[in-house]
C-alpha cells in the first residue's frame, strides 16, 4: 500500500510517525510522511519519502492571552488545511492510506471523503473521553467518572471549534457539501474504523470505557539511525561516575542563561555530575563536571546516567522508563503534568518539579532522591520489563495490513 503519515507539532509529536513509518515500510509498504520542513532530515534518515506541510505551530509567534490563543490556534489549522490539501491531492500525491495523527486527523477526515482514501486515526497520547482519569491536557484532578467524561467531550468541542473555519474553507476547496466539524467527528466516533494508540500500557492502561476500536499498541519509538554515541559524550561517560541527565526538548525556557546556571547548581548541591540536552531552551554550559550536547538517541544514553531531569513529554516519559532509571519530571504545559504525575503514581519518580516553581534546591532534593533511593530505580526497572515486551509498531503494522485485506 501507498501509505502517507501526517504529523504536526514539535519534533516529539513528529519522532515517533518515523518508527512506525520504518516498520510499516519493512512489510513492504511505500510510506512518506507529510510534516514540517524542520523534521525532513528526520524522515529521510528513516528511509521514507517525505512531503512538507506548514506543521509548525509556533510560525505564527508567540500568543499571550485566552483569545490570542485561540486565534493563533485556527489561523494554524487554516494553514495546515491548506497544506494537507496539497500534500494529498498535489502533484506527486495520493495514497491508498492516510494514517492521521491527533493535529491533523480533524482535518484529514474531510480529505478521506472527498479523495475515498480510507484514513486512521493513530495518536500519541490517550486523548479520547473516560471515566478513568481527566482529558490529560486538562491537568491531573480528577472530577470522578461522570466529571471526567463530560470534561473529555468539553475537550473535544473545544478542538472542534478552532478547526471550524479552516474545515469550512477545506470543504469548499474540495467540493463535498457543508457539515459542522463536530458532525464529522460524530461521524469517526460511530464507524467502526481503529483507533491506534502509540503508549504504553505500561504508563496509562487502557480505559475500561473505551470502545473495542480503540487499541493500545505500545510505544512507537522514533528511528535511530545512530548506532553509538559521539566520542566526546563517550569520553565523558567513562571518566566518572554516571551524570544526570537535563535536557527540556523542544520547549522554549525564557532565560536559557539563567536556567542554566540553576540546574548546573542544582547538579552540584546534588552531588551529581551532568549532560545537558541544549534543546530549545538552549541549555549550555562549560565546565569539567557538566557536558552540553545537541540531540543524541535517549535508547542509547539513558540507561547509562543516574536519573533524568526532563519536561515529561510523552515520548521522553516512554523513554526513560525504556531505560529502566529514575526521572526527575519538571513539566511546563499541555499534557506533561499528566506523563509526570503517571512517573511519580507508578514510584518512578520522587516528586513531579513543575518548571514556573523550579529552583536550585528544589531540583537538588529531587535529583537526590531519584539518584540514590533504591525504590525508584527498582519501580523504573519493573517498568522497562513490561516496556521490552511490546512491540508498538509491529502491532499497529498488523492493524494496518489486516486493512488492506478487507473489500
Amino acid at each position: 500500500m501507498r501509505i502517507l503519515i501526517t504529523a504536526a507539532g514539535s519534533r516529539g509529536d513528529v519522532a515517533p510517525y518515523t518508527g512506525l513509518g520504518a516498520r510499516l515500510r519493512a512489510d513492504g509498504h511505500d510510506v512518506t510522511v507529510a510534516t514540517d520542513e524542520l523534521f525532513a532530515p528526520l524522515v529521510r534518515a528513516a528511509g521514507l519519502s517525505f512531503r512538507s506541510l506548514p506543521a509548525d505551530p509556533r510560525t505564527g509567534g508567540q500568543a499571550e492571552g485566552k483569545r490570542q490563543l485561540m486565534s493563533a490556534a485556527a489561523a494554524f489549522a487554516a494553514r495546515l488545511g491548506q497544506g494537507m490539501a496539497e500534500a494529498v491531492t498535489g502533484a506527486g500525491g495520493g495514497a491508498d492510506l492516510l494514517l492521521l495523527s491527533t493535529t491533523t486527523a480533524p482535518l484529514g477526515w474531510h480529505l478521506a471523503e472527498a479523495t475515498g482514501i480510507r484514513s486512521l486515526d493513530v495518536h500519541l497520547t490517550p486523548n479520547a473521553p473516560t471515566g478513568d482519569f481527566p482529558p490529560v491536557v486538562s491537568g491531573t484532578r480528577s472530577l470522578g467518572r461522570w466529571g471526567n467524561r463530560a470534561v473529555g467531550r468539553f475537550s473535544l468541542r473545544v478542538t472542534d471549534r478552532l478547526f471550524a473555519g479552516a474545515a469550512r474553507t477545506l470543504r469548499a476547496e474540495l467540493g463535498l457539501p457543508p457539515a459542522e466539524q463536530a458532525a464529522v467527528r460524530r461521524r469517526q466516533e460511530e464507524s467502526d474504523r481503529p483507533v491506534l494508540y502509540g503508549f504504553s500500557e505500561a504508563l496509562v492502561e487502557r480505559p475500561s470505557d473505551w470502545h473495542p476500536r480503540h487499541t493500545v499498541t505500545g510505544t512507537w519509538w522514533p528511528h535511530r539511525d545512530a548506532d553509538r554515541l559521539p566520542a566526546v559524550l563517550e569520553d565523558f561517560l567513562a571518566a566518572g561516575p554516571p551524570p544526570a541527565f537535563v535536557g527540556f526538548g523542544s520547549m522554549p525556557a525564557g532565560d536559557r542563561e539563567r536556567l542554566s546556571a540553576l540546574v548546573v547548581d542544582a547538579l552540584r548541591r546534588a552531588g551529581l555530575r551532568g549532560v545537558l540536552q541544549s534543546g530549545s531552551a538552549g541549555l549550555a554550559t562549560d565546565a569539567d563536571d557538566v557536558l552540553t550536547i545537541g540531540d543524541v538517541p535517549h535508547e542509547l544514553l539513558f540507561p547509562r546516567v543516574a536519573a533524568v531531569v526532563h519536561h515529561a513529554g510523552a515520548g521522553t516519559t516512554a523513554a526513560t522508563l525504556r531505560a529502566g532509571v529514575p526521572s526527575v519530571p519538571v513539566p511546563v504545559m499541555a499534557d506533561q503534568p499528566f506523563w509526570a504525575a503517571r512517573l511519580v503514581a507508578l514510584g518512578a519518580a520522587p516528586a513531579a518539579v513543575p518548571f514556573r516553581k523550579l529552583t536550585a534546591e528544589g531540583l537538588a532534593g529531587a535529583l537526590v532522591r531519584a539518584a540514590t533511593e533504591r525504590p525508584y530505580a527498582d519501580a523504573a526497572r519493573r517498568l522497562a520489563a513490561r516496556v521490552a515486551e511490546e512491540d508498538g509498531a509491529g502491532r499497529a503494522a498488523e492493524i494496518v495490513a489486516s486493512l488492506g485485506e478487507r473489500p
